[in-house]
């Protein structure tokens, strides 16, 4: 039950317009739950960025010059999100950034199959609502005060957090009743028994004057000996 939660920033909205990827982030996520472990990114897109881009992300032409370009660190991202599922808020968009990332450098591009949608699986638990991040993250209570601009990183966070919630959320008792269980199995390992108090035996035998009552009617039954 491993997936990696997966936001990218770009240049701008299509890569076959010559748009590059600026920035991954990726959230190791176990049983729907953050384990702690992210992969983090600024790529150099080798090209200028336009002041649309800028103004979603805030990453300059200059900043991302000291970055490696995707082909020097495609080996680690790979390596980190293995085969396991992507989850992707509108995922054929960044799919796209990534295929045509990996395809340009030999590489084999990522089925979409292989990708969960959360527009999708949020317009369907919500239907005629906002399926945005940032409207899903209201909808669940989820903080978006460090969300000034657009980050990748930060954005596979609140997305990891909304998956969550999507596919259920925190329930009460999440752990299991672990402690409860716990001390069961312990009780068992130990040999230890709830305690009973000890009734006397009961006798089932018929009595003298049962045995008299009883004679007459076994005399009537045909066949009785």
């Amino acid at each position: 039950m491993r997936h990696i939660v997966l936001d990218t920033e770009t240049t701008g909205l299509d890569p076959a317009q010559g748009h590059r990827l600026v920035e991954i982030g990726c959230v190791e996520v176990i049983h729907y739950v953050p384990t702690g472990r992210v992969y983090h990114q600024y790529i150099n897109p080798e090209r200028d960025i336009p002041q649309g881009a800028f103004a979603v992300h805030g990453l300059s032409e200059s900043f991302l010059k000291k970055h490696p370009p995707f082909r020097e660190i495609s080996a680690d991202f790979l390596a980190f999100v293995g085969q396991d599922p992507l989850v992707i808020h509108n995922a054929k968009f960044d799919m796209r950034f990534l295929n045509a990332e990996l395809s340009s450098h030999g590489l084999t591009p990522f089925p979409m199959e292989r990708a969960i949608d959360t527009v999708s699986l949020a317009r369907r638990k919500f239907p005629g609502g906002r399926a945005s991040l940032d409207a899903l993250c209201q909808r669940f209570g989820i903080d978006l005060s460090k969300r000034e601009k657009h980050g990748a990183l930060l954005d596979a966070e609140l997305l990891a957090d909304v998956y969550l919630e999507l596919m259920g959320g925190r329930q009460p008792g999440f752990g299991m009743g672990t402690e409860s269980s716990s001390k069961t199995q312990e009780g068992l390992s130990s040999g230890i028994t709830a305690e009973r108090p000890l009734r006397p035996a009961r006798s089932f035998a018929p009595t003298e004057i049962e045995k008299e009552r009883h004679a007459p009617f076994i005399q009537n039954l045909r066949g009785a000996a």
